[in-house]
């Protein structure tokens, strides 16, 4: 047990809405992870203004981002609150703020309901369409927890609640389905699939001991980092389409030699034998995967035409 919540601290950060509760809310979502998968909604919604006015749209990219927080903090609060009987029965995760008691559970829920009605009123604010399908979006985040009980494959699961994102984003500029947009949410469902087989190698052995199931408990550390460097490949190959599709330029196509070039790197730094660089993979390198292809991406429609 922390020793905040030992002191009894914990108790006095349950309560919702206390300064204490809040820091530790945030400390669950860990709003900072908002980077895997933001920078390929900015992609998808600028390629879509660019194709459709030519122009920045200020206030569709500025509803755009709060619904993505919105919903991807309501995601990570309802998987602590699920998971938290499992993180406690797994020693690298036992000091989570669920729980210690840090975080009460009631407070946790109120977070998540705030987010969801915070993305839900984004939704409504951009376009009938985007309303009418936010609950879709919001269905595989909550079965993603529940996943690892029933199948051993939950990284599919977070994969597709994943690949929503960019084509939320398209639809929320144009009000239109786009097969382009899917391709993009292929790449970044794919691609965190792939990166959350590497980061469920860490516990194998608490997952098989508590009856967690998971692609490496079930066939092991090797073949889930075969089945990562696959999922890479076929990244690669959905980025590339997607430039194809859009008519991307020669800064496109230097973003998507970077992200190549950082797999490789991913996969070079993590082996079967020894995961001790296996959080440099999962957050450095991911992180900057997003950031990289974004900025290349935007260079790339400035340099096309894009006017803000």
């Amino acid at each position: 047990m922390s020793g905040d919540a030992a002191t009894g601290e914990g108790a006095q950060t349950g309560l919702p809405g206390s300064p204490g509760a809040v820091r530790a809310f945030l400390r669950v979502v860990m709003i900072e992870h908002s980077v895997f998968a933001l920078p390929f909604a900015y992609i998808a919604a600028l390629t879509a203004m660019f194709l459709g006015s030519g122009a920045v749209q200020w206030r569709e990219l500025l509803l755009v981002t709060v619904a993505m927080v919105g919903m991807r903090t309501f995601a990570m609060a309802a998987n602590r609150v699920i998971d938290r009987e499992i993180d406690a029965r797994n020693p690298r995760t036992a000091g989570r703020e669920l729980v210690t008691g840090a975080l009460s559970v009631r407070s946790a829920w109120t977070g998540a309901l705030i987010s969801v009605a915070v993305f839900l009123g984004a939704c409504a604010l951009l376009n009938p369409l985007c309303l009418a399908l936010a609950p879709v979006a919001a269905v595989p985040m909550v079965v993603y927890p529940y996943g690892k009980r029933f199948t051993d494959f939950p990284h599919a699961i977070l994969g597709l609640a994943q690949a929503i994102g960019p084509v939320g984003a398209w639809i929320a500029v144009t009000g239109e389905w786009s097969w382009e947009a899917v391709v993009l949410g292929l790449a970044v469902g794919v691609w965190i699939g792939g990166f959350d087989l590497i980061y469920a190698c860490q516990d194998v052995a608490a997952d098989r001991a508590h009856g967690v199931r998971s692609v490496p408990a079930r066939f092991g550390i090797a073949r889930s980092l075969h089945g990562a460097r696959g999922s890479h490949v076929v990244t690669v190959a959905l980025l590339l389409w997607f430039g194809l599709l859009t008519g991307a330029g020669v800064f496109y196509w230097l973003g998507l030699l970077i992200v190549a070039g950082a797999f490789v790197y991913e996969h070079s730094i993590v082996k079967p034998g020894d995961l001790s660089r296996l959080d440099r993979a999962f957050f450095k390198v991911n992180g900057f995967i997003g950031i990289a292809l974004f900025v290349c991406a935007l260079l790339d429609l400035g340099v096309r035409g894009l006017s803000v």
